[in-house]
């Protein structure tokens, strides 16, 4: 007897790591919000054409800003309205790649609007997906352009007026009347039938990208639960009885039987003229003093508070990896604070491609305050090392499966007469313990990072005295 066992679409992410917080297994989408659903066909999608490892989701701000969370796929947030002109670059500057712009009706039809008329006019080869909940929900359920006549919002209380506000946005009738989109239709996601309906509309914009035919935008009627004020079931009956009255169901367009695959052939300038073509100033290539492992694979998280030099740190590591012939990325995350808030950035050094800037689970941590160690302790691999400054805080790493260094950095600068030097003492420790950083690098690379000779000099000291703690830590292992 056979059992057919059912399972997400191999398109998400068997667990969420990407995702804050303790719950992994489930989206941040309202109950009864139609995201959840929509993702599932695109997932189900990419899969089955055998292209999610091709397809390029670009997100902007708005409720789905963050489905990189769950697409097993390659992703971009873009600002607000902007993901066409980011789809555009995306798709000119790799052809081959399955480029998805994924909008609501706040970004696409309001601040976005000049953006999608723009890259429909051009018939630029993505698929848009255009999820139309008549409300900004993200922020509260504002008054979006797609605002029904008479509907309540938080920003109009007495319902919109033609008077005051204007008639709702038609998007999939304004893109439908220019020339070059191959595919145009608006569906709903209200019941069974429309789900199935919107499923093979999903499927079809994809296979036209796959098949090089050109622009499709896809409208998509969905619930919004929270901002609506209703519940689900609700939601869905005001769909079928009010929304799609205004926007009606259909296919608006649908050249894509009638035109040639698109030629979208590119041409690349040779890589080692790249650096001469947009004025990249040249060096010679440093000769590392030893080997660097063919393995090189490091995933670094460094944390603290703003004003420790936690960024500083990661974007010096970058550059040392890159002077060693290595692939390496650098993104920061710090709060609005400009001293003493939260900051902390992910670094990337490997031999191989770097898919994604992420940082989830690090291979190493450097923590210079104390919610740095005990926010991210957990998230190092087992075998990975933490590095935490020890003059700060009373407490030690808890795990016993990793390597620990503790590192009085703070102590040390200061008694170098000047704090700010702690990163570099810490450098200096990561230095001298690592089998992916050649002192002789870092060493001819610091007088480029500290042009002044008084700054030069005193943190030539720090990373002196940094390489001399690791000694010791190494004696101590």
């Amino acid at each position: 007897m056979s059992t057919k066992i059912l399972s997400k679409s191999e398109g998400f992410y068997d667990v969420y790591d990407r995702r804050p917080g303790t719950d992994k297994d489930t989206t941040h989408y309202c109950p009864g919000c139609g995201h959840g659903i929509l993702h599932k066909l695109i997932a189900e999608a990419l899969t089955d054409f055998g292209v999610k490892d091709n397809a390029i989701i670009i997100s902007p701000v708005g409720c789905s800003v963050f489905a990189y969370y769950y697409f097993s796929a390659g992703n971009l947030q873009a600002a607000h309205g902007r993901a066409p002109a980011v789809a555009t670059g995306v798709k000119r500057s790799l052809p081959e790649s399955i480029v998805i712009s994924y909008q609501g009706d706040g970004d696409l039809a309001a601040i976005g609007g000049n953006e999608i008329l723009h890259a429909a006019n051009r018939g630029e080869a993505i698929s848009v997906f255009f999820v139309n909940n008549a409300i900004y929900g993200m922020t509260g359920g504002q008054m979006a352009p797609t605002t029904l006549i008479g509907q309540k919002t938080t920003t109009t209380p007495y319902g919109r007026t033609v008077a005051n506000e204007g008639y709702p946005i038609k998007m999939s009738e304004i893109i439908a009347s220019l020339t070059a989109p191959v595919y145009v239709e608006r569906v709903m996601m209200a019941d069974t039938k429309s789900i199935s309906n919107t499923r093979r509309a999903v499927r079809k914009a994809i296979k036209n990208q796959v098949e090089k035919k050109g622009f499709s935008f896809v409208e998509v009627l969905s619930t919004c639960p929270t901002g609506w004020k209703m519940t689900a079931p609700q939601a869905e009956e005001w769909i079928k009885t009010t929304l799609a009255q205004h926007f009606p169901l259909g296919v608006l367009k649908d050249i894509s039987g009638d035109v040639e695959p698109l030629n979208l052939d590119h041409h690349l300038l040779p890589t080692d003229r790249i650096g001469k073509a947009i004025n990249l100033p040249e060096a010679d290539a440093d000769q590392p003093k030893f080997v660097i492992p063919d393995t090189v694979n490091e995933e670094i998280k460094i944390s603290g508070f703003g004003g420790q030099g936690v960024l500083s740190l990661g974007v010096w590591l970058s550059e040392f990896g890159m002077r060693e012939g290595l692939n390496v990325s650098w993104i920061p995350s710090y709060g609005p604070e400009m001293r003493g808030g939260t900051a902390h950035c992910h670094v990337k050094l490997a031999n191989r491609p770097i898919g994604s800037p992420l940082v989830v689970h690090p291979t190493i941590l450097v923590a210079t305050n104390r919610p740095s160690l005990e926010k991210f302790e957990k998230e190092v691999i087992p075998g990975g090392k933490i590095f935490w400054d020890n003059s700060l805080m009373d407490i030690t790493p808890s795990r016993t499966d990793i390597i620990r260094y503790p590192v009085p950095a703070t102590e040390i600068a200061n008694q170098l007469g000047n704090t700010k030097t702690a990163n570099v003492v810490m450098l200096g420790v990561i230095t001298g313990v690592s089998e992916f950083l050649d002192e002789n690098i870092v060493r001819r690379t610091l007088p480029q990072i500290f042009k002044k000779k008084h700054l030069l000099d005193i943190n030539m000291q720090a990373f002196n005295k940094g390489l001399e703690v690791a000694a010791s830590l190494k004696r101590i292992a």
